[in-house]
């Protein structure tokens, strides 16, 4: 009874899996990433007796927009389509009568008997469709639950310490090599494969990638506070980073990546806005005007001075007389210094250095080389180190010759 039973359900399984089968799969949603393909059946249909996991020769894969199509045959990947529209099967194991020259349909059909009949009337495979999503897969939000660290770097005023900052948004990804993830994620799944099953990783190793990325931004030397403004370059440095645990091991890229706010820690803000105002005050003519404005508001303060007015203009003299600078002075400091052109600075030294003799020579030294008369002195008034002034040989002050 056994044999007789075997041989039957051999016999009526071939005839069954001979019809040529349609497989398709609804649109998929955006929180699932892969699912199994469905053999189409109506109510008209005769094929209705097949097996699930059998895939006749000759057999059509619809395969839509958004989608990539893998066909699985014991275990091992077989035929990959991304292009939309129908797939022909035609290099399946399991013969078909229904496709191709009838007459070899029906020998492979005839020997497919005879290994079925060795295992009991079933069939000894097993081949599966497999449908995976390749749209982007928006609205994965993040968060950072603790300070992720900032290098914030300024060149303009050699500015180079770490903070702490916290942001938030969204990001989306896309399946970019559907292998890749059926190897390695969802395997031979039963229906389908969630979202929800894989985005808890995918967001902690994201939250963990930002901490490299952040730096490759501030080596850029982009701001904080301006990283929203940059999310294009922030994308590509998760990217980067990932690659090795995402599009290297699952076959998935991030698509796009959005940031909603980053904050840095208060004390850290307050530091940088401290230090970049100190450094403004390098400029001589800024830190003059900061002192012109302190003048005026402790003049404003000493005026509305309770004590009286004189008491207050009092204190801040003295406290102006501690200081020992004044904004006048560093406005003088930060006046750039006329510099003479070079031949404007050589003609006075020139014409002071040659003086003419009596006799005709000319002469640079303070005596004549031809009759050794010494260099005339300069008529007109001068000043004598005592600070007397005169016009004579003499000073009616001190005595001292005249230079």
């Amino acid at each position: 009874m056994g044999l007789l039973r075997a041989g039957i359900g051999a016999l009526s399984g071939v005839l069954a899996d001979s019809w040529r089968d349609y497989f398709y799969c609804e649109s998929l949603d955006v929180d699932t990433l892969a699912a199994k393909g469905q053999k189409r059946v109506s109510g008209r249909s005769s094929n209705t007796s097949g097996e699930a996991n059998i895939i006749s020769d000759g057999s059509i894969v619809n395969v839509n927009d958004g989608q990539c199509m893998i066909i699985v045959e014991s275990g091992a990947v077989v035929e990959v389509s991304a292009e939309p529209g129908e797939f022909v099967y035609d290099a399946s194991t399991e013969p078909s009568i229904f496709y191709g020259d009838l007459g070899e349909g029906i020998k492979a059909s005839f020997e497919q008997l005879g290994k079925r009949f060795t295992f009991g009337g079933s069939p000894a495979k097993d081949q599966r469709i497999y449908f995976f999503n390749t749209k982007e897969i928006m609205g994965n939000k993040y968060g950072t639950a603790t300070p992720v660290p900032f290098r914030v770097v300024d060149r303009n005023i050699g500015l180079d310490m770490d903070i702490a900052v916290r942001c938030n948004g969204e990001y989306s990804y896309k399946l970019v090599d559907p292998l890749l993830f059926y190897k390695n994620v969802c395997g031979n799944v039963e229906t389908s494969y969630s979202r929800t099953l894989i985005d808890s990783q995918l967001k902690s190793e994201l939250l963990t990638a930002l901490q490299p990325a952040f730096a490759r931004l501030s080596e850029m030397g982009i701001r904080y506070s301006a990283i929203p403004g940059h999310t294009s370059e922030l994308a590509s440095a998760l990217n980067e980073i990932l690659s090795a645990q995402w599009s290297e091991l699952r076959g998935i890229a991030i698509a796009s990546f959005g940031m909603n706010s980053i904050a840095a820690r208060d004390e850290d803000a307050q530091a940088i806005k401290d230090l970049q105002r100190a450094a403004v005050m390098r400029d001589p003519t800024m830190a003059a005007a900061n002192i012109a404005a302190a003048q005026g508001d402790a003049m404003r303060a000493a005026a509305s001075n309770s004590n009286g007015a004189m008491a207050g203009f009092m204190g801040m003299g003295m406290a102006g007389a501690m200081g020992g600078m004044n904004s006048s002075a560093l406005y003088q400091m930060g006046q750039p210094q006329a510099q003479p052109s070079a031949p404007q600075q050589a003609a006075p030294a020139a014409a002071a250095a040659a003086w003419t003799c009596g006799c005709g020579a000319t002469n640079t030294g303070r005596f004549c080389s031809e009759c050794g008369k010494p260099r005339p002195q300069p008529a007109g008034p001068w000043t004598c180190t005592c600070g007397a002034t005169n016009t004579g040989k003499f000073c009616s002050e001190c005595g001292r010759p005249r230079p």
